[in-house]
């Protein structure tokens, strides 16, 4: 599975790297431009991301515009791009704003993630950690 972690505090980054770590490659952007940038590399690469977890308060451009420009690149890439498995992530107050942009996306997790409830989502897509080499 190829993750995408968009996020800007470096401590909930770390640790979603951690726990996403048995799943497969992942790699991080730290505000919303620089995740719009890799997603459109990704998806044009031939190599697209299956699962973001995606901050909502991000530095130059937020996540709730990250994930609609997201969405408008897989609509513009056209109907052979099966779409990325999107998780919102939000601190507790900002439940609002994952209700703005709920259509978009696949799931949220209220910050600091859990990790039972991150493998439930993971689950839940169809989503199971890589075979050991």
């Amino acid at each position: 599975m190829k993750t995408l972690i968009v996020e800007d505090d470096y401590a909930s980054r770390m640790i979603l790297m951690r726990l996403l770590l048995p799943y497969g490659e992942t790699e991080v952007a730290a505000n919303g431009k620089e995740a719009v940038t890799a997603f459109a590399a990704a998806l044009h690469s031939g190599s697209p991301y299956e699962l973001v977890c995606l901050d909502i308060m991000l530095p130059e451009m937020d996540g709730r515009t990250a994930l609609r420009e997201f969405r408008a690149l897989e609509s513009a890439a056209g109907g052979g791009v099966r779409p990325a498995r999107i998780i919102m992530t939000t601190a507790l107050g900002d439940r609002e704003s994952v209700v703005a942009v709920a259509h978009l996306c696949d799931a949220y997790l209220v910050k600091p993630v859990e990790k039972r409830r991150l493998i439930g989502c993971l689950e839940e897509f169809g989503f199971a950690p890589a075979p050991a080499i």
